[in-house]
């Protein structure tokens, strides 16, 4: 049986309700930013560490521990969401990878690193797909791109957080002093408790209307007098995989799943190597750790920028655009320019990377009916996650074969010529622009 909402309930929430959520999310998807951005940061640090000798391969293999964690996050808490509602999985994912930092950073090994970071990647990936449905959720539909653009434009202040914390105090506190501070991410905890309101698509999936009405009326939104769904089951993992996979929809969810993953490949990957490929270039680890602060702050106010277009101009068209713009820059970096057109051409491709994933996550997420919304998302996180993981795997060999450069670029530049394909792909929802 497929899940599908009579209509799709616009919420029309008073500003206040929707920038209470959006602040929320923002504080939480900042937080994942750091406890991402964060490899690429202390990467130099460790590889030159001779504590534990790592191999480039086995750090990039580090930096996907956490991946692996994000995708079954992905699945696992973008499903119980959609059946035990979204605020509860919210305040479960947020402490969990807010503490694997702290046993990260006092990890005696690599083997106890690399397990703190899978399991702070359950938590990683689950709060994307009930984040981004929240910001989809209690946002003006002429406006949800914009907003969830400014939504996530806390990963990658996370990320640029990450950087300059690296950069202000790896050389007094090492690579775990950096590492610690991503358990800052637990004063979300109590404001998200206290302040996030329940999901209303939620409830009426679950048939809870008379909580959803006093929802709603807590937060000055008016429902119809009458709401009703066509099913009169409760949603079960079967009917829910049913929604996602099937029909036109499915062709869509895989062409997604290409796209996402091949869009946080580089993210990951350019997260994860680009300080390490700027320095084989010949700029000193200061410097190098720059560009990761530049490729992170363009995608930031990138994703607001893209976002806005995209509410205008149509999310398929403006996403596949910013894709293919970023393969152009990444692949400019091929060639040796002086340090501002290298600076230039870094923020173009975090745009083209970041800020596009961004604003596709958020395509994603209004592409499906409210019902399946948060497991449609997390599915294709999870689906990312292959992609993510890959990211820093491929950077990790390139530098151990000790290919030129240049290959480094040429390999996530096609990458996003793809996801562009891909996006542009999907078939037209007429629920979405």
């Amino acid at each position: 049986m497929t899940i599908v909402a009579t209509e799709r309930l616009e919420l029309n929430p008073p500003a206040l309700t929707t920038w209470t959520v959006i602040a929320i999310c923002w504080a939480a998807i900042m937080s994942e930013g750091y406890d991402v951005g964060v490899m690429g940061a202390i990467v130099p640090t460790l590889l030159a560490s001779k504590t534990w000798d790592l191999t480039p391969v086995q750090v990039g293999a580090l930096g996907s521990y956490a991946l692996l964690g994000m995708l079954f996050g992905g699945l696992l808490v973008g499903t119980l969401s959609d059946l035990y509602g979204r605020k509860r999985m919210f305040l479960c994912c947020v402490p969990l990878f807010s503490l694997s930092m702290i046993v990260a950073a006092l990890a005696p090994s690599p083997t106890v690193f690399a397990l703190a970071r899978l399991i702070g990647g359950l938590g990683l990936g689950g709060i994307i797909p009930v984040a981004a449905a929240y910001t989809v959720e209690f946002s003006p539909k002429p406006k949800r791109g914009f907003n969830y653009g400014v939504m996530y434009s806390g990963y990658s202040l996370g990320i640029l957080f990450a950087a300059l914390v690296a950069i202000w105090t790896i050389s007094t506190t090492g690579w775990r002093g950096v590492v610690a501070f991503g358990a800052l991410g637990l004063v979300v905890v109590p404001l998200a408790a206290i302040f996030l309101p329940e999901s209303i698509d939620s409830l009426i999936s679950r048939g809870q209307f008379d909580m959803a009405r006093r929802v709603a009326a807590r937060h000055g939104i008016a429902l119809p007098a009458e709401l009703s769904i066509t099913r009169t089951e409760q949603p079960t993992v079967r009917r829910i995989a049913a929604s996602i996979l099937t029909g036109r929809t499915g062709i869509a969810t895989i062409l997604f799943w290409i796209a996402i993953a091949l869009g946080l490949l580089n993210v990951y990957g350019l997260n994860t190597w680009l300080p390490q490929i700027m320095r084989r270039s010949g700029y000193d680890l200061g410097s190098s750790l720059s560009f990761l602060a530049v490729f992170s702050l363009a995608s930031a106010i990138g994703g607001m920028a893209i976002g806005m277009m995209a509410d205008v101009r149509g999310k398929a068209r403006i996403v596949a655009a910013a894709y293919v713009l970023g393969s152009l820059g990444i692949a400019a970096l091929t060639f040796k320019g002086t340090l501002p057109v290298n600076y230039a051409l870094i923020a173009v491709a975090g745009l083209g990377s970041i800020s596009a994933s961004l604003v596709l996550t958020a395509f994603i997420a209004e592409y499906y009916d409210p019902a399946i919304r948060t497991a449609a998302t997390g599915w294709a996180m999870a689906a990312a996650r292959v992609g993510a993981m890959s990211g820093p795997l491929i950077g990790g060999y390139l530098a151990q074969m000790q290919v030129d450069v240049a290959w480094n670029f040429y390999t996530f530049a096609g990458m996003a010529l793809l996801a562009a394909i891909a996006v542009i792909l999907v078939p037209k929802n007429p629920h979405v622009s």
